[in-house]
């Protein structure tokens, strides 16, 4: 990621620890992430060094630091904001969904067992150690650290034992900021009712109000912001309005139900298969902003049609996934529509899928032993003990079918997967020349598959499409395929311009007065440095 700054030293005895400051939510996805990334964002601009936290977060969304440890891909993004290097301090405990009730419990960085939801209370005081600590060791290395909760911290069934909200919170005495989603209804009621259900002292952290996705005339919300703040005691800190052009990655995969992705004048469809598991959904986001490709997420046969390019994504269950397509009766209508001339590419789970066969003998995924793929790659692939995480750099070796004109391009990603893949009768299109902490040698260098068609691909490389002439070339080719010219190529992205964007969104919208008031943080920051 960009723009990032190794974070300063502090000497012990000289410089008090970071400043916390967290944000917590009325419910799920009501933009705490967002918050929190506009808020490393505005204390990097003014100065500060500054870091994201989440003490447990539950996503199939994953990222890969530069030692090989996976943590929430939402706290990667926090620390792109914040200028700095994503580490597995930001995120001790990751929670990825594999089966209902299951989950892999992820703990710094690194893959410790699948649990049920029973077992998983029984973890809560070694998973708590690694919070705790992780805190500690970003405060020592920060000027503050923004915390984001998650869900809501007035889940009575799950208050005994969290180790994500109010227990942080109090840990770090935080000031809390409570953010609610208007856009769904309810704000007033979602706010007061948190508060009512929290203990006096947890409600004691609450230092101000945030409202998001407000859409209409502030003006008309003034008689409700005034009831809240004389019925609470506690100030609105902010309105934040509903945006549409800051391109920041989402969290939570409900967001693909809730945006809508297709090009106002589109030449080409894409179709992703939206597998109940799906991962790393932000693989796709580029191509929901090309120019005259219209993206869609689809699960039903009625949503599928006959688009120019299928992409089966990532999953954390890859077995049961593949059956649960060959149930709607996708596996094989994406095997017809491949006979019809469809372009084929998938991701991780999705290159898996697309081999011959899938094993899991020791039932790592899941209760499913074995399973026929697509087959339409003569490959298969076994499940073992070991997941390879790696951040990788390379190019493309295989220039024929999707990748004609793409010869020798750069290739960045990063994978997070779990089996070895071999087999015979294809072309390896990557070839990689840096995985950041692993050496390559000729074993490893070789990644991917490409049929003689050339019209399927396979790989592991997370994060494909965010390589805009990759992306641009074999966009290109699809559109040569069909006759059609895709309309001029807008510039990339400018990731660190986004930030900047949201930054001044929610500086707009919040009293940063009271932010900095209440986080303890001294604007005259220059000064008290020197």
């Amino acid at each position: 990621m960009a723009g990032r700054e190794s974070p300063g030293q502090v000497l012990p005895g000289k410089v008090l620890p970071g400043k916390v400051l967290m944000v917590q939510g009325t419910a799920s996805h009501v933009g705490k992430s967002v918050l929190v990334s506009a808020f490393c964002r505005i204390f990097r601009q003014d100065g500060f060094r500054v870091a994201p936290f989440k003490a447990q977060n539950m996503s199939n969304n994953s990222y890969v630091t530069a030692d090989g440890g996976e943590i929430g891909r939402a706290q990667a993004v926090q620390a792109d904001a914040a200028g700095v290097e994503a580490r597995v301090e930001m995120n001790p405990v990751l929670l990825k969904p594999e089966a209902d009730h299951i989950s892999q419990v992820v703990v710094m960085g690194k893959p410790m067992l699948s649990a049920n939801v029973r077992d998983y209370f029984g973890l809560k005081p070694k998973l708590w150690e690694a919070v705790h600590t992780s805190l500690d060791s970003l405060r020592n290395d920060f000027d503050i650290v923004v915390v984001e909760g998650a869900g809501s911290p007035a889940e009575i069934n799950l208050k005994a034992t969290e180790i994500v909200n109010m227990r942080v919170a109090l840990y770090a005495k935080a000031p809390v900021l409570l953010c609610g989603d208007i856009d769904r209804g309810g704000v007033f009621a979602a706010l007061v009712g948190t508060l009512e259900l929290l203990e006096p002292e947890e409600r004691d952290t609450i230092k101000g109000f945030i409202i998001n996705k407000f859409r209409g005339d502030p003006s008309l919300l003034t008689d409700g912001l005034t009831w809240l703040e004389e019925r609470t005691g506690i100030p609105v800190a902010g309105l934040v309005h509903h945006y549409r052009d800051i391109h920041i990655p989402e969290e939570d995969s409900v967001a693909l139900d809730d945006t809508p992705l297709a090009a106002v004048e589109s030449v080409l469809d894409v179709v992703v298969i939206q597998l109940p598991h799906i991962a790393n959904f932000d693989d796709f986001d580029p191509l929901a902003r090309h120019p005259g490709v219209n993206l869609k997420y689809v699960d039903s046969l009625a949503q599928l049609g006959r688009p120019d390019l299928v992409i089966i994504p990532g999953t954390k269950t890859t077995i049961p996934d593949l059956a649960w397509m060959n149930e709607r009766g996708l596996s094989e209508a994406i095997k017809e529509l491949h006979g019809n001339g469809t372009a084929l590419v998938g991701i991780c789970g999705g290159y898996q899928m697309l081999g011959t066969k899938v094993s899991d003998p020791d039932r790592i995924e899941s209760s499913l032993a074995e399973l026929d793929g697509l087959g339409l790659l003569s490959l298969t692939t076994v499940f073992e003990g070991t997941k390879e995480t790696h951040r990788i750099s390379g190019k493309v070796v295989s220039a024929t079918g999707l990748l004609a004109g793409a010869s020798g391009m750069p290739v960045v990603g990063y994978e997070i997967h779990m089996g070895r893949t071999v087999g015979e009768g294809f072309s390896p299109p990557f070839r990689i020349e840096d995985r950041a902490d692993i050496p390559v040698t000729d074993a490893n260098a070789l990644e991917g598959a490409l049929d003689s068609s050339g019209s399927v691909m396979g790989t592991y490389i997370h994060g494909l499409f965010h390589n805009g002439a990759l992306r641009s070339a074999m966009l290109m080719e699809l559109a040569r395929r069909k006759g059609v010219t895709l309309p001029d190529t807008a510039s990339e992205i400018d990731v660190d311009r986004e930030f900047d964007k949201l930054a001044d969104w929610v500086r707009s919208s919040v009293d940063m007065d009271l932010i900095y008031r209440v986080s303890g943080l001294n604007r005259n920051y220059d000064a008290v440095r020197a």
